[in-house]
């Protein structure tokens, strides 16, 4: 039902153990402790991995009068430059800190992204179902066998930091603007402070928004905006935002995606001749590079940092 209705829900007893969660947050913790120049020589790269300054993302770019007071940090599937795969858009290495700068960083995010994949690929089997598709449909090489999952470490400052900001919805300050997900499924673990709304509703006016409250040890999954495309819009792929009251705030997303040649066509069970199509084919790649172009500053604005 919360498939239908919101495209949100709760995932608990998942197999990740609290310890475990909590050192991933710890660690992430440390990178964003880190001074910014340090942080600077990590900058993202054209394949999406590194950090991301303070303002770098704006998400809804009509409404909002700066970018996203967050910064971040993208690590996706580890390919070796070597290897042919890593000329995919969104395949190659990932940039990490120096170990004797944040001694086993990279091992802790290397565990926890193979982790999460495994219970998106769970989450992945159920959606199948409701859908009545064959349970491994999404296991299929073209799906999640070749997926493109990515983590992100996300931060958000206090307003006592040198950068932070309260959210003020009416002049256009968010922590992160209103935008639906770009892919299939998305698991957010979150800390304990609150700043996550939905919006069920975005024709409404005035919109209604609704707090999602934060569930320690488990993940809020929202479903992304292909796979609204796939069920042709059976099921909802909902906009949120992040509202900050001037606490620090601390979370990560994990973003799943489908292979870069996948075809993103209407399933044949979400379709009928009262219910046509109601969205073209397009690859997942294609889709998802426009989705960053348009919501992602330019790296040329930074200049150069030594690496």
């Amino acid at each position: 039902m919360a498939c239908l209705d919101s495209g949100f829900f709760y995932v608990i007893d998942h197999g990740i153990s609290q310890e475990f969660m909590d050192e991933v947050f710890a660690q992430s913790k440390k990178f964003f402790d880190l001074p910014t120049d340090d942080k600077m020589k990590l900058l993202r790269n054209e394949k999406h991995r590194g950090y991301t300054p303070i303002l770098d993302e704006t998400l809804d770019p009509d409404h909002q009068i700066n970018g996203d007071y967050k910064e971040g940090y993208y690590i996706g599937v580890e390919v070796h430059e070597d290897d042919p795969q890593a000329e995919k858009p969104f395949y190659g290495p990932n940039l990490w800190p120096s170990a004797d700068i944040l001694p086993g960083w990279r091992e802790t995010m290397e565990r926890y992204h193979k982790e999460a994949l495994r219970v998106a690929r769970a989450v992945a089997r159920i959606i199948a179902l409701a859908l009545d598709l064959d349970a491994g449909f999404f296991d299929k090489p073209e799906m999640l066998g070749e997926a493109i999952a990515t983590l992100r470490l996300l931060h958000y400052e206090g307003a006592n930091q040198f950068k932070g900001k309260i959210s003020n919805p009416e002049k256009g300050v968010f922590g992160a603007g209103a935008h639906s997900d770009y892919g299939l499924i998305t698991l957010l673990a979150t800390d304990d402070v609150a700043g996550l709304q939905i919006c069920k509703d975005r024709g409404a006016k005035p919109q209604v928004w609704e707090c999602v409250a934060p569930v320690k040890g488990g993940f809020i999954v929202n479903l992304g905006d292909m796979l609204e495309r796939w069920s042709n819009c059976i099921f909802r792929s909902t906009m949120h935002r992040v509202v900050l009251d001037g606490r620090e705030r601390y979370s990560i997303a994990y973003f799943v995606e489908p292979s870069h040649e996948c075809l993103v066509e209407c399933l044949p069970t979400c379709k009928s001749e009262t219910n046509p199509p109601k969205f073209p084919a397009v690859t997942c790649s294609a889709y998802l590079l426009q989705r960053y172009k348009d919501t992602h500053a330019d790296l040329s604005t930074y200049g150069k940092h030594p690496s």
